[in-house]
């Protein structure tokens, strides 16, 4: 009776893509588990910052990091000349904007840019928003933030000159501070949601999320690196028929 066995004999081919595409796989599973620790050394920092003594910003100018994450409060008034709103603010899946208020800091010219929350679109957008500023002095209190200075734009924003603009695409705070003739704190800070300054809907997203999902990325490339291996031993298996006489005729 004629008796098989098994050969593995891969293509050149098929070789060359896996040795290519299984390093590539596995490194961005480490690459997602890498950003999975970021992201938990990033909740540490804002856990260990919120827990922390608040810091009350005057006049001065203080570095972006003795700010970044710190409860942070000041007191002054609302300049509603330089209001503006963020635009493509999604909450609970409706459009609308963030408001934007620098508070002048009592004592000098000094600012500060203040997330007031955020409002719906309304009809359209020809038709903005009214939005309703107090007056007089308030304290205000909530967590900085540092807006992220690279962002995707399909043409470079023109420079403000004339009219202030009531719209912004981006937290563009270089732009920011070449537009207007005082000097403005190098944060944002997020309005408390208890805070009686003047809010709207206030529900911020921490930036530390996303633990879960880049570990389940990192689990869903390495499944696809084994994938990758077992298919292609799978594919270049051949099971070879021996005949008995030609095996004991090849041994002799």
């Amino acid at each position: 009776m004629a008796s098989s066995r098994f050969s593995f004999r891969p293509g050149l081919v098929p070789t060359l893509a896996t040795l290519f595409l299984f390093p590539v796989l596995v490194a961005l599973g480490f690459w997602q588990l890498d950003r999975a620790r970021q992201a938990i050394r990033l909740r540490e920092q804002i856990d260990a910052h919120a827990h922390g003594a608040a810091v009350v910003v005057g006049q001065r100018l203080l570095p972006a990091a003795r700010l970044r994450y710190y409860r942070v409060i000041a007191r002054g008034r609302y300049d509603i000349r330089h209001q503006f709103l963020l635009d493509n603010q999604v909450h609970n899946g409706f459009a609308g904007y963030d408001v934007i208020t620098p508070l002048r800091i009592a004592g000098g010219d000094t600012r500060i840019l203040v997330n007031r929350g955020w409002v719906p679109l309304g009809p359209d957008r020809q038709h903005l928003p009214q939005i309703a500023t107090p007056s007089g002095e308030q304290r205000v209190e909530g967590v900085a933030v540092i807006p992220d200075a690279h962002y995707f734009a399909l043409a470079r924003p023109r420079p403000i000159a004339g009219r202030w603009p009531a719209v912004w695409e981006y937290l563009d705070m270089r732009r920011f501070r070449r537009a207007v003739p005082f000097p403005v704190q190098p944060a944002v800070l997020q309005l408390d949601p208890g805070s009686a300054a003047g809010g709207f809907v206030r529900k911020w997203a921490r930036p530390d999320g996303g633990v879960t999902m880049h570990q389940s990325y990192a689990g869903q490339w390495f499944l696809m690196a084994v994938a990758l291996l077992v298919i292609f031993v799978w594919v270049n298996i051949r099971r070879v028929v021996v005949d008995p006489d030609e095996a004991h005729h090849g041994i002799r």
